[in-house]
C-alpha cells in the first residue's frame, strides 16, 4: 500500500538491475529526506527541513503567512474561510514573499499594496481584489494583535467592489425556468434552499442523520465563531420538502448527490448551477439570493422577524436589514398592502374619491 505524505515528494526510480530506488525530499525546502517513513532519522530529516524552512521565512511576509496559518485563530476560522484564506494569501506570496516584515511598520507599505491591487482587479476583477486586500488586512491585524506588528496599514481600506443585490430574489418564473431545465440533483438543492434558507455549503453537508421525516436539525457552518460549536438549529418541513426528501433515493450518507451519488465538491456545484442557470435564462440571479428568497417569503406569508430567525438562523438584526433590502420591492406585498387599503374602514373616505370638473361661477353673477 502506497502513503501520500503530506508535504513530501516521493521520486522513483528504476536501477539499471532491476531495483527501484526511492528517494524522498521536503517539498518546501528541496531537502533530501533519508530512511525509511517513520524511522528516527527520517524524522531527524524532517526537523532539518522545518528549521531550514522557518530560517528562511524568518522576518519577511512568507514567514508571517505561515504563521498566521498555523495560528489557533486561524484554525477557528470556518473551514470555508480558511481555505479562502489560504487560497488569496498564497496568491501575494508571488507578489511581497520576501518584503521584509519591518516594511510592513512603515505607513507607506499601504500605497504598494493598494497598487497591486488595482493590477488584480484588471485582470481578475476589483470584487477578487478587494477580497485579496481582506486577507492581508486580517494576517495584519492578527499580527498587531499578537505583538508582530505595531499596526495594520491595511485597516479600514475602501473597497473597489460594491455590491448591490437590491431586487435580487428568485420570483415564481425564475423558479418554474430552472426546474424545467435543470438535472434532477440541482432540483433538489433549490427546493431545499428555498423551504430552509440555509447556505449552499450546510445544504450540501446536510446527512440523512439531519432528516427526522418532519424537521432538519443542523449547526451552521458559518456560525462557528471563536472554536465554539454553533447551536443547533431544527427547521421544520414544509409539505413540499417531505415529500420532496421522502421521495429521493439515499445513494449517500449525505442528502444531495451529484448523478454518480456521490457528494457536491463546492466548485463543481457552483459550475453546474450556473450552466443551469444559463440554460433556464437566469443571468442576474445566485443561488446565494435563495437565502434572501426564503426570508422574503416568510416575511410575505406573514411570520415575525423573530419566527423567520428560528428558520433560516439568522440574527434579528440581520433578518431586518434582508426585509429592508428585499421585502419593500416585492409587489406580492404590494399587492396585499392595496387589498388591505382597500377594505380597511379608515380608508373608506379616500375609496370614495373621484374626480369632478369644478364649474366656474358665471362672470356678473
Amino acid at each position: 500500500m502506497r502513503v501520500r505524505l503530506k508535504g513530501i515528494n516521493t521520486v522513483r526510480k528504476k536501477l539499471a538491475d532491476g531495483t527501484v530506488k526511492v528517494h524522498r525530499y521536503h517539498r518546501a525546502t528541496g531537502h533530501p529526506l533519508t530512511g525509511e517513513p517513520g524511522s528516527p532519522e527520517f524524522l531527524a530529516c524532517i526537523a532539518a527541513a522545518e528549521k531550514l524552512m522557518r530560517d528562511r521565512l524568518a522576518g519577511v511576509f512568507n514567514g508571517l503567512v505561515r504563521d498566521f496559518t498555523l495560528s489557533p485563530e486561524f484554525g477557528k476560522l470556518a473551514d470555508s474561510t480558511q481555505g479562502e484564506y489560504r487560497r488569496m494569501l498564497t496568491k501575494a506570496e508571488g507578489k511581497f514573499g520576501d518584503l521584509p516584515i519591518a516594511a510592513l511598520e512603515d505607513p507607506r507599505v499601504r500605497r504598494d499594496f493598494l497598487d497591486w491591487r488595482a493590477q488584480i482587479a484588471k485582470s481578475s476583477g476589483e470584487r477578487e481584489a478587494d477580497n485579496r486586500l481582506s486577507a492581508i488586512s486580517a494576517m495584519l491585524t492578527w499580527a498587531r494583535e499578537n505583538g508582530r506588528l505595531s499596526a495594520n496599514h491595511l485597516a479600514g481600506f475602501k473597497r473597489l467592489y460594491a455590491s448591490n443585490r437590491v431586487d435580487r430574489i428568485w420570483l415564481p418564473e425564475h423558479v418554474a425556468a430552472f426546474m424545467k431545465v435543470a438535472p434532477i440533483e440541482l432540483q433538489r438543492a433549490l427546493i431545499l434552499a428555498l423551504h430552509t434558507g440555509q447556505r449552499q455549503g450546510d445544504i450540501r453537508r446536510l446527512a440523512w442523520t439531519n432528516y427526522d421525516g418532519t424537521a432538519i436539525t443542523l449547526r451552521q457552518g458559518k456560525s462557528k465563531r471563536g472554536g465554539k460549536v454553533a447551536p443547533a438549529l431544527t427547521v421544520p418541513c414544509t409539505k413540499a420538502l417531505r415529500r420532496m426528501l421522502d421521495e429521493a433515493p439515499r445513494q449517500a450518507a449525505v442528502i444531495l448527490t451529484t448523478k454518480t451519488g456521490r457528494p457536491w465538491e463546492k466548485r463543481y456545484f457552483a459550475r453546474c448551477w450556473e450552466e443551469a442557470s444559463a440554460a433556464a435564462g437566469i443571468t442576474d440571479l445566485h443561488f446565494h439570493d435563495l437565502r434572501g428568497t426564503a426570508v422574503t417569503m416568510l416575511a410575505e406569508a406573514g411570520c415575525t422577524v423573530p419566527q423567520i430567525a428560528s428558520i433560516t438562523g439568522h440574527s434579528l438584526k440581520t433578518v431586518t436589514r434582508i426585509l429592508e433590502t428585499y421585502l419593500a420591492r416585492t409587489r406580492g406585498l404590494a399587492e396585499e398592502a392595496i387589498a388591505n387599503f382597500e377594505n380597511a374602514k379608515r380608508t373608506k373616505f379616500a375609496n370614495r374619491l373621484q374626480t369632478r370638473r369644478v364649474r366656474k361661477p358665471k362672470e356678473g353673477s
